[in-house]
């Protein structure tokens, strides 16, 4: 892939993605078709939404003996962030239920061949540094208000969050700057991994693409993102064990919501190819597979 295909795509001039109007009732089918799903294909996607759970059990160690307890939420609450990265693998799985193809857990890793891998992880290093960027913004608000000392322990710190007025002033100023980061990566990513997965058309493109989306329908992107985040809540609530179920159908359904927003071109999607075969770029370069991550299955 050079530069202009990484960034721009084939099919950026000629078919660009067409959207339609959608609304907040929109968000709610989604979700439903999401969760229809999950229910189709619950054995196979559970192990990816368990890794949020180990992740977000292992922050809450790392916090709690790195002297950085005062980042535990911000680093929960990151996961938002960087989440539409992470369920590349589902939205694979979704697409190829779509076409009619089997989809067990060894395809979430076809997304690792698709040919617009690399414009796949050049978004996703975005994401990363909107995710480091809102750390640095949470460890500044702390120190401007308490200092650069660490929280003598989590019930102490709790106690001054939720009884002091400086304590007061972290959980606004904190909570207002978070969702404006959290709002700038809904705007980048809302739909724009799904379409890199789904059509050749580059990152500048895709992102374009969800910001157009994010303008003209701010009130169903919004309620997207509220349901994003609810679901989240909800998860993280049980030492973040909810997630293994939350985390799927959140993927699923993302890639629903994209449908629903934005025209399908199947003369312009990137073909989903049966796990063991070469996938093909729309330049002619065939793409040779891992025996060892995509097996070939029984009888393939």
């Amino acid at each position: 892939m050079n530069a202009y295909e990484l960034y721009w795509g084939h099919d950026a001039l000629g078919a660009p993605p067409v959207l339609r109007a959608i609304g907040p009732g929109d968000c709610f089918t989604a979700l439903a078709q999401g969760y229809d799903d999950f229910r189709a294909m619950p054995s196979y996607v559970a192990f990816i939404g368990l890794f949020y759970a180990v992740a977000g059990m292992a922050l809450a160690s790392f916090t709690s003996f790195g002297d950085a307890l005062h980042l535990l939420f911000p680093l929960a609450s990151g996961f938002a962030l960087v989440g539409p990265f992470v369920a590349i693998g589902l939205y694979e799985m979704s697409r190829r239920r779509e076409l009619g193809q089997s989809a067990d857990w060894r395809d979430a890793f076809m997304a690792l061949r698709s040919p617009a891998l690399p414009a796949i992880i050049a978004l996703g290093l975005v994401l990363a540094a909107v995710f480091l960027a809102w750390m640095g913004a949470a460890q500044a608000i702390y120190e401007a208000l308490y200092g650069d000392k660490a929280p003598a322990s989590a019930l102490a710190f709790a106690a001054d969050v939720f009884a002091t007025t400086r304590g007061w002033r972290l959980i606004g100023i904190g909570g207002f700057v978070g969702f404006c980061f959290a709002a700038l990566a809904l705007c980048l990513s809302v739909v724009s991994f799904q379409i890199l997965l789904d059509r050749d058309v580059g990152v500048f493109v895709a992102v374009g693409t969800s910001v157009r989306l994010a303008m003209r329908d701010p009130l169903a992107v919004a309620t997207w993102g509220a349901i994003v985040a609810a679901g989240l809540i909800v998860g993280s609530l049980p030492a973040f064990l909810g997630l293994a179920l939350v985390m799927p159908i959140l993927g699923h359904a993302s890639w629903r919501f994209y449908r629903l927003a934005v025209e399908r071109d199947p003369a312009r999607e990137h073909p989903a190819p049966p796990l063991g075969e070469a996938t093909v770029h729309p330049s002619g370069v065939r793409g040779k597979p891992n025996s060892f991550l995509f097996p070939m299955r029984d009888g393939g």
